[in-house]
């Protein structure tokens, strides 16, 4: 029974015309699991059939040991204690921000601690009056994060919340999303198919295609591995933790990670926050010699692990940085030029602006 209250146990079937859903999940209850793949592939299906709402959906949910599906029994939607959050924010256009945390908040019957926890965390004090319709796109998600939070729910459903968001929205939204990750300490499962919101977000990752689990396992492991497809996207990269060293004036974190210390700007942080970086494939070159006399900050030793041809004549390299996985992408010529071969002693170059932080 302990393992059970520490897992969330999916098993669910759903057949609708020629699509069907296939999934079969024990996932941690710590931390934050992304659901990652193709539009269409049935990421928000799953979701909906977890959280109740798709009632031809068969098979079985327990969520750290309390059971809400099984084959001859169906907790209702209303009795799941599911906090979900769509695409779009979804607010009752008639009450204010305040009126809309309330809402959910006195139905479920949480404490007032909790629901001035929320709106202090994801600063929504100077918002409390307004309507949503005065509200941006980024401040109606953080407004529908906090009203699923005060709800208790026993965990968290994020259904691709900022893909209706511009680039800019996105960004700001990020770092409230990466406060409920750590702060909400409930089981998060979210779904999305960009990469940067993987990089940040994911603790544990589930790859899906065409309704089936095709991989599972802690994120940094399947987001550096060769053998996915992951790793064949134009922006194919590698995922780091990282800890601040220090920031200087003109916005240059210092950063140390377990390939060597890596330069990249950044907002401010102070020493010793923990942080990814992403480091995408095509913003790394290589070199025979260790080079001080170019402007690229980023240069560590590796050795070469493995060469992949790819379409258009590029060749995508493989990588260890003191045990740690690199990849590069380079053009074909560059490989006969250099005449790179696995076993090989390298230099790997990355520009401090191209780091993702």
């Amino acid at each position: 029974m302990a393992e059970l209250a520490n897992t969330l146990e999916i098993s669910l079937r759903l057949a609708r015309g020629a699509f069907q859903l296939h999934a079969d999940l024990r996932l941690p209850v710590q931390g934050t699991t992304v659901v990652f793949g193709p539009s269409g592939c049935g990421k928000s299906t799953l979701l909906r059939a977890i959280a109740g709402l798709e009632p031809a959906a068969s098979g079985g949910v327990q969520i750290a040991g309390e059971l809400w599906q099984a084959p001859q029994f169906r907790l209702p939607a209303h009795r799941r204690a599911v906090g979900m959050v769509f695409q779009h924010s979804a607010l009752l256009p008639h009450l204010s921000v305040q009126g809309n945390l309330r809402y959910g908040w006195k139905r479920a019957g949480a404490s007032a601690a909790l629901l001035a926890q929320w709106i202090e965390r994801l600063q929504l004090t100077p918002l409390l009056a307004r309507r949503p319709h005065s509200l941006s796109g980024g401040e109606r998600q953080r407004v529908a994060l906090a009203r699923a939070l005060v709800t208790a729910p026993k965990v968290l459903l994020l259904d691709e919340p900022l893909s209706a968001l511009d680039a800019q929205r996105r960004s700001e939204i990020l770092p409230f999303l990466e406060t409920v990750r750590r702060d909400a300490g409930i089981p998060i499962l979210y779904v999305t198919h960009a990469v940067e919101e993987v990089a940040r977000l994911a603790d544990y990752l589930v790859l899906m295609e065409a309704g089936h689990i095709t991989s599972a396992g802690p994120a940094l492991e399947l987001l550096n591995r060769n053998d996915l497809p992951l790793a064949l996207r134009d922006d194919a990269g590698v995922v780091l933790d990282a800890q601040v060293i220090d920031r200087d004036a003109h916005g240059l974190l210092a950063l140390h990670t377990r390939a060597g210390t890596l330069y990249a700007h950044g907002p401010a942080h102070p020493p010793g926050t923990p942080l990814r970086i992403r480091i995408q494939a095509r913003d790394v070159s290589l070199a025979l010699h260790h080079h001080d006399d170019s402007s690229l900050l980023n240069l560590l030793p590796a050795t070469l692990e493995t060469l992949d041809a790819l379409p258009g004549g590029q060749v995508q390299v493989r990588l260890l940085a003191n045990g740690t996985p690199l990849l590069a992408r380079i053009s074909h010529r560059s490989l006969e030029r250099l005449q790179l071969q696995p076993g090989m002693a390298l230099w790997v170059q990355i520009k401090a602006v191209a780091l993702l932080v």
